[in-house]
């Protein structure tokens, strides 16, 4: 028979604690992994920290993201913020979610982000004459945040100069998954989403007067097929797509400019092969997951490893202890771009129904960017300190000042 997890003895979480940065967030999930593969979750659920239990849960059939649930118990039931999650992909399951991900999944496959590599390369050549003969500059609000908003902008067909617009509103809106934003920075929140559904709309009507090679179009093609998507179904999906695919790509770039700070080896083996970029973003992937804790809530009784859980049960996936398990890869803890780790595939971007639908577009973007800026920053090194933010939902950074070389 299994245990119920209820009756085990296992470490406890205080959620204040899932707030820390930096190698003290590091240190703490280690530990944790090190003593079980599971832990008791301060008054919410338990923190899955075993890779294959990770794995698990995030892809079980009877766990399901609990996105308007979690803000229902921060007594939010109405209002911009509520009806957008309530619309999201993430709620979805089952045939709906299917349905809706099949539509769009054409414009994500590998070769569609291919497509989009001589627009990296345009964005990145702008972005970097903005700042190569400084020699310094702060690599969020330089490269980070303005790269991926203007990607998407070109994906969606959205107008160019709209995208420091998205970028705001992608962060904003993001902090509805960090309880703490959402107590605090409600009022915000809220607006952004409205402000955001309203553009939306905007740019659906503005795409159907003038339709492009891009996303939006080719959902309101779909559209007029009749019995495939609904003209709210066109407008939530864009909306994810805006959202998701900001700052996800955003917050890797940003850590992984920091680990080559910290690893000036690797930055220099890149800059001397930039062929080495794919491996290198799978190694940043790996080591700094901007996803750290995927959420689930078990809508049935469940088991794993002789231990039951019941229905209504929160269960937080770790992907900052999965990315790194002993036996899973070797020397797990060491940064290394050179390392053949393809035997354990990182859980960065999720796993199941709900992985990452912009995850090749994510990957290129990175690809693209570490390979465009290894040759043209030599000597890349840190300038002040590290600004971090909270690794509730996606875990980036506010600020990374840098400095190089020149390079002539």
């Amino acid at each position: 028979m299994p245990t119920p997890a209820a009756e085990l003895d296992l470490p406890e979480v205080a959620q204040t604690d899932l707030t820390r940065t930096g190698e003290s967030y590091h240190s703490m999930m280690r530990e944790l992994r090190e003593r079980s593969w599971i832990a008791r979750l301060e008054g919410a659920g338990y923190l899955v920290l075993g890779r294959d239990a990770a794995a698990h849960f995030m892809r079980a059939k009877e766990a399901t993201f609990p996105a308007t649930q979690m803000l229902e118990l921060q007594g939010i039931t109405e209002g911009p913020l509520y009806d957008y999650l309530s619309r999201n992909l993430l709620e979805l399951d089952g045939d709906a979610h299917r349905r809706l991900r099949k539509l769009v999944q054409p414009a994500f496959t590998p070769a569609a982000a291919d497509r989009q590599r001589p627009a990296m390369r345009t964005h990145l050549a702008s972005l970097w004459d903005a700042v190569s003969r400084e020699g310094k500059c702060d690599i969020v609000a330089s490269f980070s945040r303005p790269y991926p908003s203007r990607m998407i902008a070109e994906v969606m067909g959205a107008p160019l100069e709209d995208a420091p617009r998205l970028e705001r509103w992608a962060n904003m809106i993001q902090g509805q998954f960090d309880p703490i934003r959402v107590a605090s920075e409600r009022e915000a929140l809220e607006s952004a989403a409205a402000e955001f559904h309203e553009y939306a709309w905007e740019l659906l009507a503005l795409r159907r007067e003038a339709p492009g090679d891009d996303l939006l179009s080719e959902l309101i093609a779909m559209e007029a097929e009749g019995d495939r998507l609904s003209e709210q179904e066109v407008v939530d999906l864009a909306s994810a797509v805006l959202v998701g695919g900001v700052d996800t790509t955003q917050a890797q770039l940003a850590h992984g400019i920091r680990l080559f700070c910290e690893n000036p080896d690797a930055w220099r083996k890149l800059a001397d092969d930039p062929a080495l970029a794919p491996a290198a973003v799978e190694e940043v992937l790996r080591f700094e997951p901007i996803a750290p804790l995927t959420l689930r809530m078990l809508t049935a009784d469940a088991e794993w490893e002789g231990v039951s859980f019941p229905a209504g049960t929160i269960i937080v996936a770790a992907a900052v202890t999965a990315n790194r398990e002993e036996g899973a890869v070797s020397e797990p803890e060491r940064f290394d771009i050179l390392a053949d780790r393809a035997r354990a595939k990182p859980l960065t971007f999720g796993a199941g129904p709900h992985f990452c639908l912009g995850a090749n577009l994510a990957r290129a973007e990175l690809v693209e960017a570490f390979g465009y800026l290894a040759p043209r920053m030599p000597g890349l090194e840190l300038d002040g300190e590290v600004e971090y933010a909270s690794p509730l939902g996606i875990y980036g950074l506010e600020r990374l000042p840098v400095r190089w070389r020149d390079a002539g």
